[in-house]
């Protein structure tokens, strides 16, 4: 239906019903991202996450900034694994090296309209001198960089101050499990 940027795809299918009959041919368009990968930058002896901050259009005309407060994330290349995604990216978009990186899990962004998955990790990394603006000129990325009390990152998600999936999903993965996380 529309190949730019991202592209859209129009399916016809059936598929089993619970009660064992088929369903009538259903027509759905879906969006095509592609899958990304992301990582919570998480400085262990400081106990404080490292969150980017960048303009994002879906964002704009909410009631809220669109500058908003993320993870470091990408979209996986062909060839290229989500563990090496989350290190180019954390070097690319805020000067971070990664320490230490342990996989979070997989997840569907939004099965009903969307093929995209994300793989999450979190990483060990040391937080002295990071801050700052990053990003690639050439993805007219224009990125802040800010280091925050894993506490307040986490306060930021129960006021709704932070309120994208990727990174709700990561804080309140860390809020449960900081003790699992092995440096």
């Amino acid at each position: 239906l529309y190949k730019g940027f991202f592209q859209c795809n129009k399916y016809t299918l059936q598929h089993k019903l619970f009660s064992g009959d088929w369903s009538a041919v259903i027509e759905r368009e879906f969006f095509e991202r592609g899958n990304a990968a992301a990582v919570l930058a998480y400085d262990v002896e400081k106990d404080c996450v490292i969150l980017i901050e960048q303009f994002r259009f879906g964002a704009l005309g909410g009631k809220q900034s669109p500058w908003l407060l993320e993870l470091v994330a990408g979209m996986i290349d062909e060839g290229e694994s989500a563990h090496d995604v989350v290190h180019r990216e954390a070097f690319e978009e805020a000067g971070l090296r990664l320490l230490s990186c342990q996989f979070i899990m997989n997840y569907l962004v939004s099965p009903g309209g969307s093929t995209e998955q994300v793989a999450l990790f979190i990483a060990n990394v040391e937080s002295q001198g990071v801050e700052g603006v990053y990003g690639l000129t050439e993805e007219s990325e224009d990125i802040r960089v800010h280091v925050i009390p894993r506490e307040v990152a986490y306060q930021w998600v129960v006021e709704g101050k932070i309120n994208n999936v990727m990174t709700v999903i990561a804080l309140q993965w860390l809020e449960l499990n900081k003790k699992l996380f092995k440096v």
